[in-house]
């Protein structure tokens, strides 16, 4: 009996309309996923550049250094720190 009234008329296409409706439902929840997958991508690339920024300062500020305990007392007293 039921078989009967969803492949007939009125029935037929309520489940047409229904399973549209879930196939339209599922694809805003992947894109919604995907959105919030490419947010956390988007902050984690932001987070790396910022970590190589002041790594790339640290390494800048080490070829700075001076070679010895002397070298950096000369500097300290021409005032160059």
């Amino acid at each position: 009996m039921i078989g009967w009234i969803l492949t007939h008329g009125p029935g037929r296409k309520a489940l047409g309309l229904i399973l549209t409706a879930a196939a339209i439902l599922l694809f805003l929840l992947n894109l919604r996923r995907a959105g919030e997958r490419a947010g956390r991508a988007a902050e984690r690339h932001d987070a790396r550049e910022r970590n190589d920024a002041v790594h790339r300062q640290m390494l800048d500020a080490a070829n700075r250094r001076p070679p010895d305990r002397d070298a950096l007392a000369q500097r300290l007293r021409n005032g160059r720190f």
